[in-house]
């Protein structure tokens, strides 16, 4: 296999160790991060030197440089960084309204300042680095993903580990293992060699979200289905044979509230759906109790990320603390309380364990580096998979990827009650497109005023004066 180079844009943040770990004894001989902050790439660059067997690593600022000769460039940036995320949170709290990163009005400032410098990045990755895929984690994700697929077709593909994490804790509810398929698809996957790491690998038993059997076993019996956007979705079925297991789980009070999914929604909500959702319809389903607990908490998740990234920063250019174990405690610390303010409290480990999103693009790169036919939940363009969107939405939707790229599995098709959310947040993000492809203010407190949690013109015209006196990024709309 010829050289391979990873490029990680945003390679000074806080998660860039994740996927570097991911990495080792990897197929990938080179890593290039990039940022504009030169302090977090020395800072991390701190950090990557505790792992033994990874890539060599290098780093820039020079955009072009870094991409010259990649084979993946995986995309993390976040446009004004974590201040920009508190001014999110408070300006939509401000109105009583969600700040969330990427639902609500939190999401639409963020995707407003964030697809002008993503789409600038893939018109140069176009330019300098045509034959390379691009892998998305840029939030909003799906927005993103989009925005960026206008300039690189079908070779940028978004990831989330919020879908296989979904359903790994489902499995785990049911007493089933956590190797499964895509019953719409029925493809049942084959088992390969899991990664060295432990965690997610490229093959069908991989916990990135690769599906089929574990490593040495037999073909998975148990396929789900699972459809929407990306952080809207649901898993509407788990089968093994004919059977749906779906209903048996929703009508068993204590394995639904085993879950993070059922502590978040209910079991009696659950029941009632029929179908378990992303835990980010949580913003939907029960948006007035969660701004209720915001606004009464003593700091937003971005002030605590911001508060805690500044500490941990500080100490890894300042100190001669091991680098890797000091942020090791910061990233337990983080994960445990993810969600933590909109109820779940203290995360146990096998929630956080559920997913990885480090898992799923090492899945991704080695299925297309090696052509290997590996299913896994990414966004992509949606072509015909679901007959609500059009062929060019990108959607969050079961793959099979191989050295051709991602391509959509057949699809039992949206849960039908989510159908309209699902068309009326699509509808918004279209909105943020145009406004920024035309700079259009107008279209911009239409993107907000469309939103369902938000719903209001006059309140939409606020928010978008207030974000644009607070964010310079903002000042293209007019």
């Amino acid at each position: 296999m010829s050289p391979k180079k990873l490029v990680i844009l945003g390679g000074g943040g806080f998660r860039v160790p994740l996927v570097y770990g991911a990495l080792v004894g990897s197929f990938i001989d080179e890593v290039v991060l990039h940022d504009v902050d030169t302090s977090r790439l020395s800072a991390i660059g701190r950090v990557l030197r505790g792992f033994e067997g990874g890539p060599r690593v290098s780093a820039t600022t020079d955009l072009t440089e870094a991409l010259t000769g990649a084979t993946f460039v995986f995309s993390a940036i976040r446009v004004h960084g974590l201040e920009g995320r508190v001014i999110d949170e408070r300006v939509a709290l401000g109105e009583g309204l969600l700040g969330q990163e990427t639902v609500g009005a939190g999401g639409i400032a963020y995707g407003l300042r964030t697809v002008p410098v993503a789409q600038a990045i893939a018109r140069r990755i176009s330019l300098v680095a045509p034959d390379a895929w691009v892998i998305n984690f840029t939030n909003p994700a799906g927005l993103v993903t989009e925005a960026m697929s206008r300039f690189l077709g079908d070779r940028v593909i978004g990831i989330c580990d919020s879908p296989v994490a979904l359903v790994r804790r489902v499995l785990r509810a049911l007493g089933r293992s956590s190797a499964f398929s895509y019953g719409a698809a029925g493809f049942s996957g084959g088992s390969s060699a899991s990664s060295s790491d432990g965690g997610a690998g490229a093959s069908a038993s991989s916990s990135g979200g690769g599906v089929g059997s574990s490593a040495g076993a037999g073909p998975s019996t148990v396929s789900v289905e699972y459809a929407g956007l990306n952080h809207l979705g649901w898993l509407t079925a788990v089968r093994e044979g004919e059977r749906d297991l779906i209903p048996q789980l929703l009508a068993d009070e204590a394995r639904v509230e085993s879950f993070e999914e059922g502590q978040l929604f209910g079991a009696a909500r659950l029941k009632a759906l029929g179908a378990v959702p992303n835990e980010y319809l949580h913003y939907y389903y029960d948006h007035a109790a969660v701004v209720q607990s915001l606004l009464a908490a003593e700091e937003t998740r971005g002030e605590f990320l911001l508060r805690q990234q500044r500490e941990i920063y500080t100490r890894l250019t300042t100190s001669g603390a091991d680098a890797r174990s000091a942020w090791d405690a910061a990233r337990r610390d983080r994960d445990a309380t993810y969600m933590a303010q909109e109820g779940l409290g203290e995360r146990d480990a096998e929630s956080v364990e559920g997913g990885g999103y480090e898992g799923v693009a090492l899945a991704l790169m080695t299925a297309i580096a090696t052509d290997t036919p590996t299913p896994l939940i990414l966004n992509v363009r949606n072509r015909s998979t679901l007959s609500a969107l059009d062929v060019d939405a990108v959607v969050e939707v079961p793959c099979l990827v191989d050295g051709s790229g991602a391509r959509p599995l057949p699809s039992s098709g949206l849960y039908a009650p989510g159908v309209p959310l699902v068309q009326r947040i699509k509808a918004t993000d279209r909105a943020v497109l145009e406004a920024a492809t035309h700079g259009s203010r107008a279209v911009a407190v239409r993107a907000m005023a469309s939103h369902p949690l938000i719903d209001s013109v006059p309140i939409a015209r606020r928010l978008i004066a207030e974000y644009q006196g607070r964010l310079p990024e903002l000042a293209y709309l007019s």
